[in-house]
């Protein structure tokens, strides 16, 4: 059935279940006791268990899709709401920050994976290099810090280029070996090298905006709130750049070249496509959006090191991405939330967090093999009507 032929479903599915996991997420954010932590999770896999049954699932999605631009303003509007819940628990604000920081970066490593399919095993260390060049911009020069963000990411993606030489020579799993390569060098040159702090890491000054100091509580009138709001905004900002940038690029004819290198080299080559251009600028996007995420957290947390750009961190981020969906957007959203938040919340799986993934991803590979939120199969058709 093509998307010209079935009847639009109505915006109201989409628009009462973003309602309804935000007020969910109200409750777990909001939650302490692990019991608690635990009856909610197991109430949510009990009802998207039932709903699925009743096909209610699948109606949401196609209401979803059918109407992509509301969709995506609800959330938006609802990741708003939430923080204003919680103006002023810092924890709570901190994990919807970082929540948003990383989502920004697996819609990068998505680009690299999902859309052209090159396996990024260093996606933590082009983290680092935005948060490192964050940390020495902001102490030894006058910088504008957005400009800072920015250059950030241009650090990564120039990086990137050194990595991306031998990737574009090999296929496969060689490619994935250079990155894995890269990353823990990447973490022992930090460690060794004293002028970048050596294991000690370096200190970063906080995010400064056209005269705000985002570090400063927020004051507006009578309304005193957490100054992670302001790293909300600005984190929820750039996740909406850079989704519109990544949908963009995946309706593209530049998105359909990708796919067409990801499915199969040896035919796009036949075809007269050229393999090294897609894999350059989705090796280079998806660098550029880690380093910007990189720079912004950095600034957040005031303060990095080695030990926060190991491969294990490399490798929550790949997860995350194969539990969404490889080339799912949304997919990374959700499966970023669910990452992030699930062992915050549950203390006792805390030094757990790698049992956890790994059974995450088993289960998901024997029963939704395609994700959690599965990229539609792309057609002449609805690549038109989009």
């Amino acid at each position: 059935m093509t998307s010209r032929s079935r009847a639009s479903v109505s915006f109201l599915p989409a628009l009462v279940a973003v309602l309804l996991g935000a007020v969910y997420l109200v409750f777990f954010l909001a939650g302490e006791s692990q019991l608690e932590i635990f009856g909610l999770l197991l109430g949510a896999g009990l009802a998207l268990f039932l709903l699925r049954r009743a096909r209610v699932l699948e109606r949401v999605g196609r209401s979803a899709k059918d109407h992509s631009m509301a969709f995506a303003t609800a959330v938006v509007a609802a990741t708003v709401a939430i923080s204003l819940y919680f103006y002023d628990d810092n924890f709570v604000l901190f994990l919807v920050a970082t929540v948003l920081v990383y989502i920004l970066t697996c819609l990068g490593l998505n680009i690299q994976f999902g859309f052209v399919g090159v396996v990024n095993f260093a996606g933590a260390s082009f983290f680092g290099v935005g948060c490192y060049t964050a940390a020495i911009l902001t102490k030894h020069t006058a910088t504008p810090h957005l400009l800072i963000l920015f250059l950030g990411g241009l650090a990564a993606a120039a990086l990137g280029f050194i990595v991306l030489v031998p990737v574009l020579k090999t296929r496969g799993h060689y490619a994935a070996l250079v990155t894995i390569a890269f990353a823990l060098l990447f973490k022992t040159f930090l460690e060794v090298n004293d002028t970048l702090g050596g294991p000690q890491g370096l200190k970063c000054d906080g995010l400064k905006l056209f005269g705000w100091d985002v570090n400063q509580d927020l004051v507006i009138g009578s309304f005193e709130g957490s100054f992670y709001l302001g790293y909300i905004a600005v984190a929820l900002a750039l996740c909406v750049l850079g989704f519109i940038l990544a949908r963009r690029l995946e309706d593209s004819w530049i998105g359909l070249n990708m796919d067409a290198v990801r499915l199969d080299e040896t035919v796009s080559a036949c075809f007269g496509q050229s393999i090294p251009r897609g894999k350059i600028t989705a090796f280079t996007l998806g660098n550029f959006y880690c380093g910007v995420a990189g720079a912004l957290y950095a600034m957040m947390l005031g303060y990095i090191a080695p030990t926060n750009f190991t491969f294990g961190d490399s490798l929550i981020l790949l997860s995350i991405v194969i539990l969404g969906g490889l080339g799912s957007l949304w997919g990374a959203v959700a499966a970023t939330s669910i990452i992030i938040l699930m062992p915050e919340k549950f203390q006792v799986l805390q030094e757990y967090r790698f049992l956890l993934f790994a059974a995450l991803v088993i289960a998901i590979l024997l029963f939704r093999p395609q994700g959690l939120l599965p990229r539609p199969l792309r057609g002449f058709l609805t690549l038109r009507s989009r």
